[in-house]
């Protein structure tokens, strides 16, 4: 499994993934909650988190030409910067009072701005730091980082906000970000793409990258499945979670169930990095459907003790999928139009977010949050039966190394 670690620009990435997942981590726990402290409105709560998803769903395929044409170690630490001064400011309004809604909705439009850049460089970077016999592992121990990342920042996030508030919590993001950069400035990839391509116009390079998107029916199907999953998930677990938290069991155990979650995926990227199917993408599609039963459980009266193992199956069945989409990808998508097609993916997986992480909170007023959270997991499940039956999803193999 450590073989990939063997490579100073997987080491490089990996690191700096790592902490750019651990910082966001701790922002997803402290952000509802500052909102929540200065607004104390769901409402307003869906608008900050919308507008992040919103700024990073409108500049994804800007993202996915820039990835393609710019050297992409230097577009991730310009990404890096560009977080890192966001939530700098947004930490500082919130410890020093001067937090309103208005600038907490621009801080989080310029924040979703430089993860629609950093997003398709990082992925499609991936392939070119380790040799192609090594990329499950490489991607299995990329996911694994981010999650223990992740762990350790909601850990953190419901600590730091239960003993000394949300604000510092997200100053600790903003350190973080602004030390992943200086670990992409180790990455020594000179290109954006495949040397010696040609330049052409950025609306021809979309083009190009949606023909290479649209021609695979399993890409565009599962970003179609993912465009509800995401938007439920979301809904979930940074809108009515929180929100739940506070009227029920508390902020603290929030966190811890938001780490338990992240548990759950780094099991499933330490069992992928040793396992999967030969058809592991049609394998991971249908374990999705386990991601309901966290809404499931919150939709009645929240109970931690059933809480906690439906967060931790629902991490691992997304790690499961997560690692058999990025193999899939990469193994089957150009590398010089990869960062495009990682961006239109992104783009139709996240085109729902701020819908629903604006939408979710007056709908919950008006039918009640059992009833929103239930109507989520019917969603979720459908989508994910209709992908699953498609021969094109259920056909796709993996190549093994040296085919």
């Amino acid at each position: 499994m450590a073989a990939p670690l063997r490579h100073r620009n997987f080491r490089a990435l990996a690191l700096g993934r790592t902490l750019t997942y651990g910082g966001n981590s701790v922002a997803t726990v402290a952000l509802g909650f500052a909102v929540l402290d200065v607004t104390g409105s769901v409402v307003d709560l869906g608008l900050v988190v919308g507008a992040r998803s919103l700024a990073n769903v409108t500049l994804l395929l800007f993202g996915g030409v820039v990835a393609d044409r710019l050297p992409r170690p230097l577009v991730l630490q310009g990404s890096c910067a560009l977080a890192a001064a966001t939530q700098a400011t947004l930490a500082a309004s919130v410890l020093l009072g001067f937090a309103t809604l208005p600038l907490m909705v621009a801080l989080s439009l310029a924040n979703g701005a430089a993860a629609a850049v950093n997003l398709p460089a990082a992925a499609a970077l991936t392939p070119q730091t380790v040799p192609a016999g090594l990329l499950q592992r490489a991607n299995a121990l990329l996911r694994i980082g981010v999650h223990l990342g992740m762990f350790g920042g909601m850990s953190a996030g419901g600590l730091i906000v239960g003993w000394v508030g949300p604000g510092w919590a997200i100053g600790i993001n903003g350190a973080m970000f602004a030390i992943s950069g200086v670990c992409f400035a180790f990455l020594r990839i000179p290109t954006g793409g495949e040397p010696g391509q040609p330049r052409t116009r950025p609306l021809r390079d979309l083009v190009e990258g949606w023909r290479e998107f649209s021609s695979r029916t399993w890409v565009w199907l599962v970003v179609g499945q993912f465009t509800v999953v995401n938007a439920t998930w979301s809904a979930t677990t940074a809108v009515l979670g929180p929100a739940l938290a506070d009227d029920t069991f508390g902020r603290t155990l929030w966190g811890v169930l938001m780490a338990t979650n992240s548990v759950g995926l780094v099991a499933g990227g330490v069992l992928a990095a040793r396992w999967q199917p030969r058809r592991a993408l049609a394998y991971g599609v249908a374990l999705i459907s386990l991601m309901a039963l966290p809404m499931l459980a919150l939709a009645g009266s929240p109970v931690p003790l059933v809480l906690f193992p439906a967060m931790f199956l629902a991490g691992a069945a997304a790690e499961q999928f997560s690692v058999a989409w990025e193999v899939s990808l990469q193994q089957n998508i150009p590398q010089r139009r990869l960062a495009r097609v990682y961006s239109y993916d992104a783009l139709g997986s996240f085109l729902a977010l701020p819908a629903g992480e604006i939408a979710v909170g007056p709908i919950a007023e008006r039918v009640g949050t059992g009833t929103t959270l239930t109507g989520m997991a019917a969603l979720l499940l459908v989508a994910t039966a209709v992908t699953a039956a498609s021969r094109s999803v259920r056909g796709l193999a993996r190549a093994e190394p040296g085919s």
